[in-house]
C-alpha cells in the first residue's frame, strides 16, 4: 500500500498531538479559579495566584529539564517511538489530576506533566527535519505550531462547556484520555523514517530526500546525516547561541499569556470561567493565523529564490515588529474585547516569528544533532518563562499588569538582535567553522 502525501499525514498527527498538548496543559488554567476557590476558600486572591503562580513555576522547571531530556531520548530512539513515550506519560499524568488536594500533589503532577509534555518540541522539530525538504520545512513547522494555537482556541470554550455538566475531577480524566486514544493512529501510520517507510512513494521519498541541504556533505552522491557535532563542539558554534538565546527571550512571551490569559480576564474584568470561555479563546486565533502566515510567508520567499538566511531572518524580525506595539498597548487595552483582540495580534506576531525560530537547528545541522539543540534551546526558553512566571504575580500586584507587557517588549528586542548578530549567515555549518 503507497499513501500520497505521506509527510503530510505525518505532521498532521505530530499538529493534533499538540493540540491534545495544550488541551491538557490549559486544563488547569481554565479551572484554577474553580479549583482554588474549592481547595482554598479563605485565601485572598492575591494568594491564590501566588499559589497558581508556584505550581506553573514547578510545570516549567520541569519542561525545561523534560526538553533537554526528551531532545536527546528522540535522537535516541527516534520520533516514531519518542512520541509514544511522551504523550503516553503526559495524558496519564493529566487524568491523575483528578485525585490532587493541595499545593504538593498537583505540583508533583505538574511536574510528570511538564517533563512529558516537553518532548512535543524537540519531536516535532526532529520529525519536521526528518520528513520535509528544507524549502517546506517552515512551513509545516507552522502546521505543527497552529496545533498549539488550535489547542488554544478549543481548550478554554471546551473545558468551560465540560465545567457545566462534569466536576473539575472528571474533566481531567476526560482530557487525559484523549491523548492515550492518539496513540493508535501514530503507531500504525509512522512505521519508519522516509527512507525504509513501506507506505511512502518513491517520488516522494526522494523528493524529501534530495530537498534537505544538511545532506550528501561528502559530495559522494549518498545523502547522509550531515554535520553532526558532539554537544560541547556544537556550542562552540555561535550560532548555537544564537538559537539558544532567541528561544529563551521569545518562548516566555507567548507563556505570559498561555500561563495567564484567564486568570487576567478573571482579576482585571473579573469574569467567572463560563465567560472566559468566551472571551479567552480569541488570542489563540491571532496564534493560528500567525503560525500559518509564517510558514506560507518563508515558503513564498524560498521559492522566489530567497535563501535560507534572508527568509528566515525577514520571517523572524517581522513576526517581532508585529508583537512590539500590541505588547504597549496592553498598558490600558480597555474593554475586555479590546484586550483580547490586542492579545491576538501578539500571538499572531509570536507564532510568525517562532516556527522560523523552530527550524534553525535543522538549518544548521544534521539530523543527528538537530534534537538535541532544539531540547537545549527549549530548556533555555522555559527556564527563563520560569523566571517571568514567578515574576508575574509580584509585577501584577493589584492587578496592574503593564510592567509584565513592558518586559515582553523588550524581549521581542532580544530576540531579533540574537539571531542577527549570532547567525551571520543561516547555512549548513561546516565543521571547519567551529
Amino acid at each position: 500500500m503507497k499513501l500520497f502525501g505521506l509527510r503530510w499525514w505525518v505532521v498532521t498527527m505530530i499538529a493534533l498531538a499538540t493540540v491534545i498538548n495544550y488541551i491538557d496543559r490549559q486544563s488547569l488554567n481554565v479551572l484554577w479559579p474553580e479549583i482554588s476557590v474549592d481547595l482554598y476558600p479563605e485565601k485572598t486572591d492575591d494568594e491564590r495566584k501566588e499559589i497558581y503562580a508556584f505550581i506553573s513555576v514547578v510545570f516549567v522547571f520541569s519542561y525545561a529539564f523534560g526538553q533537554a531530556l526528551f531532545g536527546k531520548i528522540f535522537d535516541w530512539v527516534g520520533t516514531r517511538l519518542g512520541f509514544v513515550l511522551s504523550i503516553g506519560v503526559w495524558s496519564l499524568a493529566t487524568a491523575l489530576h483528578a485525585v490532587a488536594r493541595g499545593v504538593a500533589s498537583f505540583a508533583i503532577f505538574r511536574s510528570i506533566l511538564g517533563i512529558a509534555e516537553a518532548g512535543n518540541w524537540p519531536g516535532a522539530t526532529k520529525g519536521n527535519a526528518e520528513w520535509f525538504p528544507t524549502k517546506e520545512r517552515a512551513l509545516a513547522q507552522g502546521i505543527f505550531n497552529s496545533g498549539a494555537a488550535i489547542g488554544g482556541i478549543i481548550s478554554i470554550p471546551l473545558i468551560a462547556l465540560l465545567s457545566i455538566y462534569f466536576s473539575w475531577q472528571v474533566i481531567f480524566i476526560l482530557v487525559g484520555l484523549t491523548g492515550l486514544l492518539w496513540l493508535i493512529p501514530w503507531v500504525v501510520l509512522v512505521k519508519a523514517p522516509p527512507k525504509s517507510h513501506p507506505w511512502i512513494t518513491d517520488e516522494e521519498r526522494e523528493y524529501i530526500l534530495t530537498g534537505q541541504q544538511n545532506q550528501d556533505k561528502d559530495q559522494d552522491g549518498n545523502y547522509d546525516e550531515g554535520y553532526n557535532p558532539g554537544m560541547l563542539r556544537m556550542l562552540g558554534h555561535k550560532e548555537s547561541w544564537g538559537v539558544i538565546i532567541a528561544s529563551a527571550v521569545i518562548d516566555p512571551i507567548w507563556w505570559l499569556f498561555v500561563f495567564w490569559i484567564p486568570i487576567y480576564l478573571s482579576e482585571v474584568y473579573g469574569m467567572d470561567v463560563k465567560t472566559i470561555g468566551i472571551y479567552g479563546w480569541v488570542p489563540y486565533v491571532g496564534a493560528m493565523f500567525g503560525a500559518w502566515f509564517g510558514g506560507l510567508l518563508a515558503q513564498n520567499r524560498l521559492k522566489a529564490g530567497w535563501t535560507v538566511d534572508g527568509t528566515r531572518k525577514l520571517v523572524i524580525t517581522l513576526g517581532c515588529l508585529i508583537m512590539l506595539p500590541a505588547l504597549l498597548a496592553m498598558s490600558n487595552p480597555g474593554a475586555p474585547a479590546t484586550a483580547v483582540l490586542l492579545m491576538a495580534v501578539i500571538l499572531f506576531g509570536f507564532q510568525t516569528a517562532i516556527g522560523n525560530v523552530q527550524t534553525l537547528p535543522s538549518d544548521l545541522f544534521g539530523g543527528k544533532t538537530v534534537g538535541t539543540l532544539a531540547g537545549l534551546s527549549g530548556m533555555a526558553a522555559k527556564l527563563a518563562v520560569a523566571g517571568l512566571t514567578a515574576l508575574v504575580p509580584w509585577l501584577t500586584a493589584g492587578g496592574n499588569y503593564t510592567p509584565a507587557f513592558v518586559i515582553g517588549a523588550a524581549l521581542a528586542i532580544i530576540a531579533v538582535a540574537s539571531v542577527w548578530l549570532l547567525c551571520p549567515r543561516i547555512e549548513p555549518l561546516q565543521p571547519t567553522k567551529a
